[in-house]
C-alpha cells in the first residue's frame, strides 16, 4: 500500500568521477525506471539530488574547527567550490517530492554556492590555509545538472527537476500544473558556475544557527 518511494541522491551521481558516485547514478536510473515496470499499483518513484548537509558527519565545516585549534587549515584547492544546503532544506526537498512528484522525476534544488577559501576564512581567520591537492575521485566544483540533462530540465521555481526522456504523464499536464518552464539546451548547474554564494559573513551566521550554536572566531 505504499505510494511514494523518494530516493535521496547526490551531487557525484552527475557525470561521476569514482565508484560512489557510478553506483548513486545506477540508483537514480533504477528509481526513474520503477515507474516503468510498476503495473497497475499506483506507486510513484522519485529522486532528490543535493550536496553535503551544512555541518553534517565528514563535512568540511565540522572538520575546520576542529582543526582550527592547531592553527593550519587544509584546503585541498583555492579554486574548490561547493553547493550549501541545510538539514531543513534538504527535508524540505523530501517532502516536496513526496507531495508532488508524478513519478520519475529527479529534483535538484536552488541553493547558494561557497568558496573552500572563505570557509576557512569564516571559521579561522587567522590560521595558515595549507594547499595539500585534491584527493582521488573528488570533484573542483560540484555538479547537479550536466548538459546532456538540459534536454529534460524544468524550471519549478524553487527547484529544477530533470524528467525522465520518455514519461508516463503528459508532459503538457505536468507543465501547466507546476508552471514548469524547459531551461536552455546546454543548460548545466554546477557550484563554480552559479549565480548565488555564501559570503564570509553569512556563513558565520549559517554556521551558528545549523551546526553549532556557541561557534566564534
Amino acid at each position: 500500500n505504499v505510494e511514494r518511494v523518494v530516493a535521496l541522491s547526490t551531487d557525484k551521481a552527475c557525470a561521476p568521477i569514482n565508484l560512489y558516485g557510478a553506483t548513486k547514478l545506477a540508483s537514480d536510473k533504477l528509481f526513474v525506471a520503477a515507474n516503468n515496470i510498476k503495473g497497475w499499483n499506483p506507486i510513484r518513484f522519485s529522486v532528490v539530488r543535493y550536496g553535503n548537509v551544512m555541518g553534517s558527519n565528514g563535512s568540511v565545516i565540522p572538520f575546520f574547527i576542529n582543526k582550527k585549534k592547531e592553527g593550519v587549515l587544509p584546503i585541498t584547492d583555492p579554486n574548490m567550490t561547493r553547493f550549501n544546503i541545510s538539514l531543513e532544506g534538504g527535508v524540505e526537498m523530501v517532502m516536496h517530492a513526496l507531495f508532488h512528484a508524478w513519478g520519475g522525476e529527479i529534483f535538484v534544488p536552488k541553493i547558494p554556492s561557497y568558496r573552500i577559501t572563505d570557509v576557512a576564512k569564516a571559521i579561522g581567520p587567522e590560521c595558515e590555509q595549507k594547499i595539500v591537492g585534491i584527493r582521488p575521485g573528488e570533484k573542483v566544483h560540484e555538479e547537479m545538472i550536466t548538459p546532456s540533462d538540459s534536454f529534460y530540465t524544468y524550471d519549478l521555481g524553487k527547484y529544477y527537476t530533470i524528467l525522465p526522456a520518455v514519461p508516463k504523464f503528459k508532459l503538457e499536464d505536468f507543465i501547466k500544473e507546476f508552471g514548469a518552464v524547459k531551461v536552455k539546451e546546454g543548460f548545466a548547474y554546477n557550484s563554480g558556475d552559479n549565480e548565488e554564494w555564501e559570503t564570509v559573513d553569512s556563513l558565520r551566521s549559517l554556521i551558528k544557527e545549523h551546526v553549532d550554536s556557541t561557534f566564534e572566531y
